[in-house]
C-alpha cells in the first residue's frame, strides 16, 4: 500500500509539473516569463511551454488598446485666467517588457506626464485661445509626450481634450463682462436709434419750412399775377376795385369773427364808402 501511494504521488507531482509548464495565453495578452528572477522571455497568445519551477509569469500585460483617464486639473493661462481641463489618452502597449520593467507603473507615469505637458502649453496661450483651440493643444500634447512613452515600449495613438472650462470664479467674472458688453451695445444702439429719430425729425422741419417757403411764394406770384391782371381789366374803373376789395373785406371779417378772441363784429353802415377808404378816394 505503501508503495502504491508513493506512485500516486509521483504520478500527481508529474502531472502538476507538466501542467506548470505549460502556459495558455489568450488572445490580447502576453505574459512576461522571469527566470530565475531575471526577464527571459514573453509568450505569444496561444500555448507556450517554459521549465517548471525555474520560469514564473509575473506579469500579464494586455495588448489592446488602453484608455486612461486623464484627471480635472486648474491650469494659469498666459494672461493669468485660471480654468479646468481634463483630457483622455489612448495607449497601446507594444514592448510589454519596457512596460513592466521601464517603469514603475505607466498607467500614473502617462497620467503625470500629459499632466504636466497640459499645464506647460496652455500656460502660454491666452484665456480665449485655450478655450477655442482644442485642436492645437491635442497636436502638441501627442507631440510632446509621445517621445517620452516609447521609451517604455508604449505608443500613444491619441489624446482627446474632455472638458476646458474657465474656473467658477473666472466664469462669473466673464458672466459679468458679457452683459456688461450686451447693456454697452444696448445703450449705443438706443443712443443711434434717438439720433438716427432726432435727425429724420429736423429733416422733416426742414423739409415742411422749405415747402411752406415755396407755398408762400406760390402764393404772392398769384397774387401778384392777380393783380396785375386786375388792374389791366380794370384800368380807370372804379367799380371793379371796390367790388374785390369788398370782398376781401367781408372775407376778413368772416374770418375774424370765426376766431376765439372774437367778441362783436361791427360792419360799417356805409360799406361803399369805407372801401373808399381803402381807397383813399
Amino acid at each position: 500500500m505503501e508503495g502504491l501511494s508513493v506512485v500516486v504521488a509521483l504520478v500527481i507531482l508529474v502531472i502538476v509539473t507538466i501542467g506548470m509548464g505549460v502556459r495558455i495565453v489568450p488572445q490580447g495578452s502576453k505574459h512576461i516569463v522571469q527566470r530565475l528572477g531575471k526577464y527571459h522571455s514573453t509568450l505569444n497568445p496561444g500555448m507556450n511551454i517554459i521549465i517548471p519551477y525555474v520560469d514564473q509569469v509575473p506579469y500579464k500585460v494586455t495588448t489592446k488598446d488602453i484608455v486612461l483617464d486623464i484627471p480635472s486639473q486648474e491650469v494659469i493661462t498666459e494672461d493669468n485666467a485660471t480654468i479646468i481641463a481634463n483630457a483622455v489618452a489612448y495607449i497601446n502597449i507594444v514592448s510589454p517588457e519596457k512596460a513592466v520593467y521601464g517603469v514603475e507603473d505607466y498607467e500614473i507615469a502617462i497620467q503625470n506626464l500629459v499632466q504636466t505637458a497640459l499645464r506647460s502649453i496652455v500656460g502660454e496661450m491666452s484665456l480665449d485661445s485655450a478655450l477655442s483651440s482644442r485642436d492645437l493643444i491635442k497636436a502638441k500634447l501627442k507631440e510632446g509626450i509621445s517621445d517620452d512613452i516609447a521609451d517604455w515600449g508604449i505608443n500613444l495613438k491619441t489624446v482627446e481634450i474632455q472638458d476646458i472650462n474657465p474656473s467658477a470664479t473666472m466664469q462669473k467674472a466673464m458672466e459679468e463682462q458679457a452683459a456688461a458688453e450686451r447693456q454697452r451695445r444696448a445703450t449705443v444702439t438706443r443712443a443711434e436709434g434717438e439720433k438716427q429719430a432726432a435727425i429724420l425729425e429736423a429733416d422733416g422741419r426742414l423739409e415742411a419750412s422749405k415747402r411752406d417757403a415755396q407755398a408762400q411764394i406760390v402764393l404772392a406770384d398769384a397774387s401778384r399775377e392777380a393783380i396785375e391782371r386786375v388792374t389791366r381789366a380794370i384800368s380807370d374803373k372804379e367799380l371793379p376795385v371796390m367790388y374785390l376789395l369788398g370782398e376781401r373785406y367781408i372775407g376778413a371779417l368772416e374770418n375774424l369773427s370765426a376766431s376765439d378772441n372774437a367778441k362783436n363784429i361791427i360792419f360799417p353802415a356805409d360799406l361803399p364808402h369805407a372801401i373808399k377808404g381803402l381807397l383813399n378816394r
